[in-house]
């Protein structure tokens, strides 16, 4: 049903933006045979607000992925540096929750490692919401930082590194299968904040998938037993999405990414010293308004991520 509903929305949109074009060249054409300049520019003014309707459409097309509409995990992880990149993958993990909650999504803590004297080592969310693996899923990579360290008594700048890492949540529909005897089972204490239970039981789950490397921890919950549940639904999803990139042909690239955090490996950059500057290495696309990016302003890198599917040229160039 939530597909069908997809689709009828998309045709809807298509059939309702053939209207507004045909509508749209009848009354240039009645205004141009009278001369009525005002109603020339209220027709233009309905072709530019047409063409980003248009352009929306076809950034959504672009999200027909098989789990593309699905929710997602994202898993964000500081590089080598200590304080410094435990701080940045902090600032990193607020980012994603900003642009998650400016899009009316929900967002979960699964894991949380905070660091020894500020920021995390690593934390994973959950993202709940239409298309969100559809939208981040370009955000898998190293993400590095330049700035005056806050944490330098003699303000020097530094550089950071932190990788994020995001694969869809999958449904029954999927069929994974994970033998027993690949999975090594890992319990342990919760840290962080969580009263006196959660502190004192082995109520985290780590799961460690053998054949692939692959681990995945859980630890919001109080119970095992859901927090064991939770970690299985994450390892099929991981295996799931590993799978997917192979027949994508893209495999060796992301291990390459996950290999090592830091020079060469980034596929964008955030400097805050000593001018202002994020820019995209993979699609180009760079703003000085980096305030804004770090306060969850995503959309622009996001869209541009969609749009290179396209190549250089789209049915949505500018007007002018």
């Amino acid at each position: 049903m939530r597909e069908r509903t997809r689709i009828e929305t998309a045709m809807n949109d298509i059939r309702m933006l053939e209207r507004e074009a045909e509508d749209a060249e009848m009354l240039w054409e009645m205004a141009e045979g009278e001369g009525d300049k005002g109603a020339l520019a209220e027709v233009d003014a309905s072709i530019r607000e047409a063409v980003k309707k248009a352009k929306d459409s076809e950034l959504k097309a672009l999200l027909s992925g098989e789990v593309d509409a699905n929710d997602c995990y994202i898993e964000v992880n500081a590089g080598a540096g200590g304080t410094e990149s435990q701080d940045w993958a902090s600032m990193l993990r607020r980012m994603y929750v900003r642009w998650a909650n400016a899009h009316g999504m929900k967002i979960e803590e699964i894991d949380d490692h905070p660091g020894e004297t500020a920021g995390i080592k690593s934390a994973t969310m959950l993202i709940k919401g239409e298309y969100a693996y559809g939208w981040l899923k370009s955000e898998s990579g190293v993400h590095r930082l330049v700035r005056i360290s806050p944490y330098d008594s003699n303000a020097r700048r530094h550089t950071s590194f932190a990788s994020v890492w995001v694969y869809p949540v999958i449904d029954d529909s999927v069929e994974v299968n994970i033998l027993d005897k690949d999975v090594r089972t890992d319990t342990y204490r919760a840290s962080g904040a969580g009263g006196q239970h959660i502190n004192k039981t082995d109520s985290a789950v780590r799961l460690t998938h053998i054949p692939t490397g692959i681990v995945v921890a859980v630890q919001a919950e109080r119970s095992q037993h859901k927090n064991r549940a939770q970690a299985w639904d994450m390892l099929r999803a991981r295996i799931y999405e590993m799978e997917l990139k192979k027949r994508e042909a893209v495999a060796q690239a992301e291990a390459d990414s996950k290999t090592e955090i830091g020079w060469g490996r980034q596929i964008r950059s955030y400097v805050l010293q000593p001018y202002q500057m994020v820019k995209d290495l993979r699609t180009g696309v760079e703003t000085s308004d980096s305030g804004g990016v770090l306060d969850g302003d995503l959309d622009p890198f996001l869209q541009a991520s969609l749009s290179h599917k396209l190549g250089p040229e789209t049915v949505v160039d500018d007007l002018d």
